[in-house]
């Protein structure tokens, strides 16, 4: 197969050194550029990097001897490239502009970024549960003025635990979520050793996570409008939550109470998980996990450091159904939260972007 081109904007952070290792030997994709801020521009990618490798395995040969680009030099990197992954430490504004700019030099960006994540334009996927937001991709490409280049986004990282497990019921009518998130600190692009503070701790605070895991659902679960020109948002269920930092090194996990307008029997709910089939699947995309779901019946897991890899960390893991005496039901869930919830979720956006025709090789 002739692979896409593929280039990653904020190679050097935590989420651009999992896209580095989940492309080093991808199927469809390979690096042709690797960019980051000023600081890290023409020095060796392991130059860049040097002390910051997050990983216990070596850098990918390959990426190690690659050079830094600008990431700012939009020109450079967009002719290196077919699309490019975006996960840059940046403000919101400065981070939709540079998007903006790599889209209008019709080069498509697949964000791992929250900058752009609420634009009634721009779709923010899990494939698996609205791949058919894809076409809103007209109308930006219309704003945007641009033939190819358009922006995609991924959702927040903690949502991708506790949505997957509420989408396949949805027709039952979800009313009401609460949901308790805790929260690794590979979210935060850290390591232990980089962050002891966090060692015999709970944070009960995560900046903007409450909003995006009470908004972002909303929008995962939207429709196209009438004039197909705009993602509205879905008008119900009304979330409350609760987003806390813990000491755990990958994986996040949400305790989550729901009620529902038509009350199912707990056989239905698990029938649904079991037997949820999603268009990823059907793609057969190659980061895509069969099964997506996996319920356990054990009454201490999903554990993170046990279940967080289901599916080379790409599945989503429930357990501890039960009864809820203010909502109908309460459950505990577990997504990978640096591989289904950032790069990885990104990757297999790509990958479905790519079998829809919307992302395409240049000349």
């Amino acid at each position: 197969m002739n692979k896409y081109r593929v280039g990653i904007i904020g190679a050097t952070g935590m989420v651009g050194q999992r896209f580095i290792t989940l492309l080093s030997d991808h199927p469809w994709f390979e690096i042709s550029a690797l960019a980051a801020s000023g600081r890290s521009a023409g020095k060796t990618y392991k130059e860049a990097v040097s002390g910051r490798w997050a990983f216990s395995w070596p850098i990918p040969e390959k990426a190690a001897e690659m050079t830094v680009l600008d990431a700012a030099d939009v020109k450079t990197v967009s002719e290196k490239c077919d699309f490019v992954f975006c996960a840059v430490a940046m403000d919101k504004k400065a981070t939709r502009e540079l998007e903006e700019s790599y889209a209008k030099a019709e080069t498509p960006v697949v964000s791992n970024n929250s900058a752009c994540r609420l634009l009634p334009d721009v779709p923010m996927l899990i494939p698996e549960i609205n791949a058919g937001h894809a076409p809103i991709i007209a109308a930006q490409r219309k704003r945007l003025g641009t033939k190819r280049g358009f922006i995609a986004v991924k959702p927040n990282c903690s949502i991708q635990s506790y949505v997957p497990a509420l989408t396949p019921l949805r027709d039952f009518g979800l009313k009401a979520v609460s949901v308790c998130t805790y929260q690794a600190i590979s979210g935060a692009g850290k390591t232990f050793d980089r962050w002891p503070e966090i060692l015999d701790n709970v944070i009960p605070y995560i900046g903007g996570e409450e909003e995006k895991s009470e908004q972002e659902p909303l929008k995962i679960w939207g429709e196209l409008n009438a004039a197909g020109d705009a993602i509205e948002l879905a008008a119900a269920p009304v979330i409350s939550a609760q987003c806390l930092r813990v000491p755990v090194s990958d994986g996040h996990t949400a305790a989550v109470s729901v009620s529902f307008d038509r009350k199912p029997e707990m056989e239905e709910i698990l029938d649904r998980w079991t037997n949820y089939r999603t268009v990823a699947q059907q793609l057969a995309l190659p980061s895509a996990p069969t099964p997506f779901i996996q319920y356990m019946t054990e009454p201490d897991r999903p554990q993170a450091r046990l279940d967080r890899d289901f599916q080379h960390g790409m599945g989503v893991t429930v357990g501890r159904l039960r009864p809820d005496p203010i909502f109908d039901y309460k459950f505990v869930c577990l997504s990978h939260n640096t591989l289904r919830g950032a790069a990885g979720g990104g990757v297999l956006s790509a990958e479905l972007l790519c079998a829809q025709g919307y992302i395409q090789r240049k000349e």
